[in-house]
């Protein structure tokens, strides 16, 4: 059996999930008459205290609606450098919004109010205007690092003070919010939009939710079906979304421990560099001296492990439902006879 530890996107769903797909009620959703994802859209909003949500394929189409929603063409948004929104969507903020980035330096993956006051542009004819801060927890590329929730306060009081929108890339939400012991419904205080993903830890097929107020979402319904993102019977795939929902959040605690398991053996050995703080499930870490990070994969995938060389020296492992407690145990013991 394979070990596929290259993202928690590679996760099928379960014999329930499926069983609950299968029995779902259908109907339209173009036309707001699909009642499983009306059902999914009402139960997220208000899990998150928010008053409305939006059903959609992907987590990229949630935030690049979301930005869409924010800015006007010729904005600035503020985010991370390593920001998924920024590297990772196919330059959709230009593409999609017109928009810019201003891209700061922060730590992995996350930025400090200081830095988001700093980075404000000026009243000048000059100067993009600032309109919209994107912050992302779990930030991927720093390791499932999290944010602390004071952060998001420091930081929302900023965008209170310059009238700035604030989004919250939440596709490993969920994650963050089981290790540090948070709450949904204080994102929902926080954060003017949320983007959540049911396709990762959470485990269904296809499925981002975006959150925010009535006016937000309905402006956010019109930029979907504009995107092409207007789907028909999508309740066969909300209804993962709301098993996942009422049936995979506390397990993720158990991806966590798995990936604070490996990362124990890792330290171990003399080629291995330095390895990003474990918070999550995630764990990004450096070979050195014996093995390039593409020789390392390649070696563990003889033994039908496989992970991703994310760079020249850096490797990233992702632990989800599907990476069961034997595999780390195997996983284990193929780290410590290399």
């Amino acid at each position: 059996m394979i070990t596929d530890l290259r993202s928690d996107t590679f996760t099928k769903p379960s014999p329930a999930m499926l069983e609950a797909m299968f029995k779902a009620p259908v109907g339209d959703d173009v036309f707001g008459e699909d009642p499983s994802v009306n059902e999914l859209e009402a139960m997220a909003a208000e899990m998150f205290g928010m008053q409305a949500a939006l059903f959609c394929p992907t987590g990229t189409m949630t935030n690049q609606i979301g930005i869409k929603c924010h800015t006007q063409p010729g904005d600035e948004v503020i985010c991370d450098k390593m920001s998924h929104v920024y590297i990772y969507e196919g330059g959709g903020i230009a593409f999609n919004s017109g928009s810019q980035v201003k891209a700061l330096e922060g730590d992995r993956g996350r930025i400090s109010a200081q830095q988001v006051l700093e980075a404000i542009n000026p009243e000048d004819v000059h100067k993009a205007h600032t309109s919209l801060v994107s912050l992302e927890n779990t930030a991927n590329r720093g390791g499932g690092s999290c944010y602390e929730f004071e952060d998001f306060q420091l930081i929302k009081e900023i965008c209170l003070k310059n009238s700035l929108g604030l989004h919250l890339d939440g596709a490993r939400l969920m994650n963050a919010i089981v290790a540090k012991g948070e709450s949904p419904l204080a994102y929902g205080e926080v954060f003017d939009s949320i983007s959540v993903c049911l396709s990762k830890g959470l485990g269904t097929p296809i499925g981002s939710v975006l959150l925010g107020k009535f006016d937000f979402i309905k402006k956010a319904r019109r930029v979907r079906k504009v995107f092409g993102g207007g789907m028909r019977q999508a309740g066969y795939m909300a209804a993962a979304g709301i098993y996942a929902l009422q049936n995979n959040i506390d397990r993720l605690a158990e991806d966590h421990l798995h990936a604070h398991q490996v990362a124990e053996a890792l330290l171990k050995k003399d080629f291995i560099g330095r390895i990003l703080p474990v918070e999550t499930n995630i764990i990004i870490f450096e070979v050195k001296d014996s093995y390039t990070a593409k020789e390392f994969c390649d070696r563990l995938k003889l033994d039908d492990i496989l992970c991703l060389p994310i760079s020249a020296t850096q490797v990233r492992m992702v632990f989800h439902l599907d990476v069961l407690p034997p595999m780390v145990k195997k996983l284990v013991e193929v780290i410590e006879s290399m």
